[in-house]
């Protein structure tokens, strides 16, 4: 029994010292973790939220410009400012897949939102403000999702404790801008939030504006040669937000205010570098869809351009063998037509064209490659149109000559020799103005063919009723 008793004690006891190298290991682990995470001194930071049409995008644009960083290899953590409903999918690949860290956090109320010029898809931009939360860096870049980096700008680091570009003579842009994080500075931003102060715009831009007013008045940023900070604020050179819409002027880059470092893209939304369609409507489409493919690739898209590719494939292919049992669909015998079945079949006809060139452009992915995205749109559009081809019997060539013209337009405007942005202008104005003709004509012709063909139906019955007449007739 003293044997038992002893030996239950050196199995307890063996036991506790157990958990206690566990827990060590565990707590040794646990420090490591968070050694690990606070690796730079200083951070490149944005932001994500959810509850627009275009969360999707702007989480593909926000990973691209997270790898663009890494791939430049900053000297500098990278962080994304994520609302607390930002998918638990989408923070695993950031941070798994993309190295950034992931900063959880709670939307800020925008008391601006019931102003009369109060655009809704910036509601819940004053989460910005979370970046002078950030207090373990000593600086940081804030940065919206469409900045497309053409260098590294660790230099930025070395500004004061706020920093901004002039794209606007009067007013600074808040895509990119340095500052110092700051307990002090944060809670009083969020209590000047919560108390109203004066915003023209409602957004991030006019609330962050109205707090640094006098930075029009403050000297230029010049990095000191020999590495260290500076105090204050301090414009930055205009290379470091460089408003796309300069270059669609000159078709080139001539910006001489420090170094040509980043691109941004604040003109209209349907427009962002990531759709699709940006490109060759705007030549620098394809610069950022470049750089995603150097990055983060197209891997996730992939699939559903595969089975619309088939989908697209296999309308063709039945169309084109089940073309006379469609045309019986459009002319049966049986029925008479009245003009109020005539005009029904007009609207069917020429919606049905409509809905081959809209479609396609509706469904395709909006964040795939441009060259990806217009031929797959050209060949959704081609079979749709045969669709509205067969049924109605109308003529090939006129049906697919706004599709030709659009081909045409592309051409015209992914011309890489103009010699600056006034020219292309011209060319794709000269372009539409001689085509214009051609397109009014197809539509006339095909609207002309589409009578015709229902004068035919109106008569097919009839000559399907006296045929067998005629025929006995003739046999007696």
């Amino acid at each position: 029994m003293g044997w038992n008793g002893e030996r239950r004690r050196y199995v307890v006891t063996f036991f506790r010292v157990l958990l206690v190298l566990l827990a060590v290991v565990q707590t040794t682990a646990f420090q490591g973790v968070k050694l690990k995470k606070k690796e730079h001194r200083n951070a490149y930071a944005t932001m994500m939220y959810m509850g627009t049409p275009r969360d999707y995008e702007f989480y593909v644009a926000t990973r691209v410009l997270i790898r663009s960083l890494v791939k430049l290899q900053v000297d500098a953590d990278l962080i994304v400012i994520a609302s607390l409903d930002v998918p638990l999918r989408w923070v695993r690949a950031l941070e798994e897949e993309d190295g950034a860290k992931v900063v959880r956090v709670e939307n800020l109320n925008n008391p601006y939102k019931g102003q009369e010029n109060f655009d809704k898809r910036f509601k819940l931009t004053m989460n910005k403000l979370y970046a002078w939360s950030l207090v373990d860096y000593g600086r940081v870049v804030m940065l919206d999702a469409d900045n497309l980096f053409l260098q590294k700008t660790d230099e930025l680091f070395q500004c004061g404790q706020f920093c901004a570009v002039f794209i606007n003579p009067c007013i600074f842009h808040t895509g990119l801008f340095v500052l110092q994080p700051s307990r002090e500075v944060f809670k009083d931003m969020v209590h000047q939030l919560k108390t109203g102060k004066e915003n023209p715009d409602g957004a991030d831009q006019g609330f962050i504006g109205a707090y640094f007013p006098d930075l029009l008045d403050q000297p230029m940023f010049h990095p000191p040669l020999n590495g260290s900070n500076l105090d204050g604020q301090y414009r930055l050179p205009l290379g470091y937000q460089m408003d796309a819409s300069y270059y669609y002027l000159r078709l080139r880059w001539r910006v001489p205010c420090g170094p040509n470092s980043v691109i941004t893209f604040p003109g209209a939304l349907w427009l962002k570098p990531w759709y699709w369609w940006s490109w060759p409507v705007l030549p620098l489409g394809i610069q950022w869809h470049e750089n995603r493919r150097q990055t983060l690739g197209y891997a996730a898209e992939m699939p559903v351009i595969i089975v619309q590719s088939i989908i697209f494939l296999g309308i063709l292919a039945m169309t084109h063998l089940a073309r006379p049992s469609i045309s019986k669909l459009c002319y049966r015998s049986s029925d008479k037509t009245t003009s109020l079945i005539q005009t029904g079949l007009k609207f069917m006809a020429i919606w049905s064209i409509l809905a081959a060139y809209i479609v396609p452009f509706a469904i395709i992915p909006r964040t795939i490659h441009p060259l990806v995205g217009w031929t797959l749109y050209f060949l959704g559009s081609t079979a749709l149109s045969s669709i509205a081809i067969n049924s109605f019997l109308l003529p090939a060539i006129q049906v697919f000559v706004p599709l030709a013209g659009i081909f045409g337009s592309l051409l015209v405007m992914a011309y890489p020799w103009y010699p600056n942005g006034v020219v292309r202008a011209l060319a794709v104005f000269g372009y539409a103005f001689c085509y214009a003709p051609i397109a009014w004509g197809s539509v006339g012709k095909v609207m002309a063919r589409l009578q015709v063909s229902l004068e035919r139906e109106q008569f097919l019955p009839k000559l399907a009723e006296s045929s067998p007449t005629s025929g006995f007739n003739k046999l007696y």
